[in-house]
């Protein structure tokens, strides 16, 4: 038991002792511990430093270091941007940089963090430590001008002060170090005058600075040199150029090329551009300080005249803006100043001797001769007001205008404006009498003034005359001479909505002959009041109700309605009782069946009539597009003709000799109707190149001449034809038609009545249609020779004629007809009486 209890007690005396070991080691631990966590002073590197690289710089310790033990960095400049700058022994802990480095580029601190590894397991054997490496600043930058090159524009007005020149200096040298601080000064100026320096702002800012004035006309252009030199050591400097442009400013005034000048004017009239004054200035044309500003100096007190700069010439424009009165003044004279549009500047110091004190502008002098006129008259009162009450019987005196002329002369009035032909005005004396009554209603009176307008003027009789003018106002007063009447003549009444519809009523006159109205049934229809009743019956509007529901068709209301004055107007609405559905107004089918009136049957007749007249109207178009070319038919006249007429007898012509294109036998040549044979003409070979067209119209007459004859149970007839030229074309349709009958050597003529051009076109257009088309080879565009002979007789001559070689039968001449019996008894009494011999 003794035992145990002594084991026990070396066991708690060995627990002890290890524990108390424990607490030692742990001290000392923690005391080497708090040292380690000491931060590292900054390192400082010089820029671009000169030596072999890499360069060491530094030696990092640790207490843990041994054999297995070895140092890493991290951190800027290692394994973080820039890469690989800076290197440590892994053994003994020396810090290397591996290049020269540039301040300017990496002007803050490299941050490195600095650890102790296990060399085998890799495990941190210490807390991580840090140091800063900051490089050293040396002077390697001078300070330089931004930008180098300066170009500024410089007013020449510009006096002893700042220029607007402002320099920006800057050294990239490390800031608030001699390195970076800077001084500026100018090294030369171009040219010399006026002085040019330069002043501090702040450390980086230089403004130039002016000592006199700029002259633009001599220098228009300065050049400075300026050098820039910094404090560091060495001095590192650099230079800069300023160029200053002079813009001219005004220095100089306008003076007047002529200091006096003359013009005139005739009085009563007003005149641009009477004179010009020319003016001389120095400074840049175009420029606010070249541009002239006239002005009157006295002479113009009444403002008669003004004067304008031509901005092409800069001359002064001098004109007379108010009439002149030659009885009041002969000649003007003024006096006029000019300057520019900017200000005069002087520079004391150079242009004006040390006197500071500007010059004063110069000044011209005009006279003007007003030139005498005939002065028009001139009304003493215009416009003048007349009040006259409207409706007022004709022939009063309204108005007796004043003039007065000031050369003394006869005067006459006249009207020049009187839109309602209201008034007329007395010649001698300018009186305006009344002609007609005035009517305030009347479009040619303003309704919101009431004034009717009139304009009268005077003529004197002067070289040349003179003509015042002066506008009178008649101001009408209303008079209740206007019943009131209704505004709508008709109204609709929807039975399917309502019973009540308003009518309104308007008087031209104005208040207070007008609304508001009393308005009551009118006529004398007794059943009206049964039907209908006014509510309300006052007012600019009144109700009108039915009493009961009506059928749908127009009721005619009689109303009587009164101003206040009581003047009564009568007058009647057309209700037009409907059904309007959903809608304000009547169906259509409704408005159809109840509501056409006389006026709706009067529009669908005069439509009816209007179509009737178109119709006739085509066809009688119609009509006219369809017809022959008839034989005057004189048989059941039997009427007496006048053939003594010898006035517009047609030319004759030879009928040129053509042959029918096709041979006829004897039976088809001679043909007898009514006791009247009519032979087939035969055409000479002369013509025979037309042949084929005559054949065309031989067949075409031919055919209207049977249907016209068969139609009219006339002789047959056989119409000529004439050809001028080889072209197809009718001869003119004549007074006589003339139809040739040729039997051995015989041949006569027929008389045929004129037909229209229209006709004779249509016919034409026919006859081209049956034509060839082929034009180039139709005989009419074949060449034709012919033979100049002289004049001829115009009858044709016998012996183109060709005898037919046919039967010769003159049996036909036995009868030849009424109109031939009656000529020729009229011929035969004429041979008896005068007893003439064949």
């Amino acid at each position: 038991m003794r035992t145990i209890y002594l084991l026990l007690l070396v066991a708690l005396a060995a627990l002890v002792e290890s524990h108390n070991e424990n607490r030692r080691r742990a001290k000392r631990e923690l005391l080497r511990r708090s040292k380690r966590r000491w931060v590292l002073s900054t390192i400082e590197l010089e820029e671009e430093a000169e030596g072999k690289y890499p360069l060491k710089i530094s030696q990092m310790f640790n207490n843990m270091s041994g054999d297995h033990h070895e140092f890493r960095i991290s951190g800027m400049g290692v394994d973080e941007p820039p890469l690989g700058v800076f290197e440590i022994d892994s053994h003994t802990g020396d810090v290397y940089a591996n290049r020269p480095l540039d301040r300017e580029l990496y002007p803050k601190p490299f941050h490195i963090k600095f650890d102790i590894l296990h060399l085998h397991t890799g495990n941190k054997l210490d807390k991580e430590l840090a140091f800063d490496i900051e490089l050293k600043d040396k002077n390697d930058n001078p300070p330089k001008f931004d930008p180098p090159k300066v170009t500024e524009n410089v007013m020449e007005s510009t006096r002893t002060s700042d220029l607007s020149v402002l320099l920006n200096v800057n050294d990239i040298d490390k800031e608030n170090t001699p390195n970076s601080q800077t001084t500026v000064a100018i090294l030369s100026q171009t040219p010399k005058e006026p002085k040019i320096g330069i002043r501090e702002i702040n450390v980086k800012q230089f403004r130039l600075t002016v000592d006199g004035c700029f002259d633009y006309d001599k220098v228009k252009k300065y050049e400075v040199v300026l050098k820039a030199n910094d404090l560091g050591t060495p001095v590192q400097s650099s230079t800069g150029t300023v160029v200053l442009n002079i813009i001219d400013t005004n220095t100089h005034l306008p003076t007047f090329k002529d200091k006096m000048h003359h013009g005139e004017v005739q009085e009563a009239f007003i005149k641009e551009d009477i004179l010009r004054l020319k003016v001389e200035d120095k400074d840049t044309p175009n420029t606010p300080g070249w541009r002239a500003v006239y002005f009157f100096v006295s002479g113009n007190e009444e403002g008669n005249y003004k004067i304008d700069t031509d901005p092409t010439s800069n001359d002064g424009i001098l004109s007379l803006v108010k009439k002149k009165d030659y009885e009041k003044t002969t000649i003007a004279k003024l006096k006029v100043g000019v300057m520019n549009e900017e200000p005069i500047t002087v520079c004391k110091d150079f242009k004006d001797g040390g006197k500071d004190s500007e010059p004063t502008p110069d000044t011209a002098d005009i006279e003007i001769k007003v030139i005498d006129v005939n002065d028009p008259p001139v009304f003493d009162k215009d416009p003048a007001d007349i009040y006259q009450k409207e409706e007022e019987e004709p022939g009063k005196l309204l108005y007796q205008p004043q003039v007065h002329d000031a050369e003394g002369d006869k005067v006459r009035f006249e009207l020049v404006e009187d839109p309602a032909d209201w008034v007329t005005i007395d010649e001698a004396t300018g009186e305006i009498t009344s002609m007609k009554k005035m009517d305030r209603e009347s479009p040619f009176v303003d309704n919101t003034t009431n004034i009717y307008q009139i304009v009268v003027k005077a003529v004197d009789d002067g070289e040349p005359s003179a003509t015042g003018t002066c506008t009178i106002r008649i101001h009408l007063n209303d008079i209740n001479d206007n019943a009131p009447q209704l505004v709508f003549k008709s109204a609709i009444l929807c039975g399917n909505k309502g019973n009540k519809i308003m009518v309104e009523a308007n008087d031209s006159d104005i208040h207070p002959y007008g609304g508001p109205f009393t308005f009551s049934l009118g006529g004398d229809d007794k059943t009206l009041a049964e039907r209908w009743k006014l509510d309300p019956s006052t007012g600019i509007e009144a109700g009108l109700v039915s009493l009961k529901p009506l059928p749908y068709g127009t009721y005619p209301v009689p109303l009587v309605i009164q101003d206040q004055q009581n003047l009564i107007g009568q007058d009647t609405v057309e209700v037009t009782v409907c059904d309007c559905g959903d809608k304000e107004m009547c169906n259509d089918k409704e408005l159809l069946s109840t509501n056409l009136g006389s006026a709706g049957i009067g529009l669908i007749l005069g439509a009816l009539l209007l179509f009737l007249l178109l119709l006739l109207v085509f066809m009688c178009q119609c009509v006219k597009k369809q017809f022959a070319i008839p034989i005057s038919e004189d048989e059941g006249n039997q009427t007496l003709i006048k053939y003594n007429q010898e006035g517009g007898g047609s030319e004759c012509k030879a009928v040129p000799n053509l042959p029918l294109p096709l041979p006829l036998t004897p039976t088809q040549s001679e043909a007898v109707t009514d006791g009247i044979k009519i032979a087939t003409k035969q055409m000479s070979k002369s013509a025979a190149v037309m042949s084929q067209d005559i054949d065309m119209y031989s067949s075409y007459e031919q055919t209207m001449m049977n249907s016209h004859m068969a139609s009219m149970s006339m002789h047959h007839q056989r119409d000529s034809m004439r050809s001028q030229g080889g072209q197809n074309m009718y001869s003119a349709w004549n007074t006589n038609r003339t139809n040739s009958y040729q039997g051995g050597s015989s041949r006569y003529h027929y008389s045929l009545t004129q037909r229209s051009s229209q006709r004779v076109a249509d016919h034409l257009d026919r006859r081209l249609h049956t034509i060839d088309g082929n034009l180039v080879d139709h005989p009419a565009y074949r060449p034709r020779e012919y033979a100049y002979e002289g004049l001829g007789s115009r009858s044709a001559s016998l012996d183109e004629l060709s005898l037919s070689d046919y039967g010769q039968d003159f049996n036909f001449l036995n009868d030849l007809g009424p109109r031939f019996k009656t000529l020729g008894n009229i011929l035969q009494q004429k041979i008896h009486e005068k007893n003439l011999q064949f």
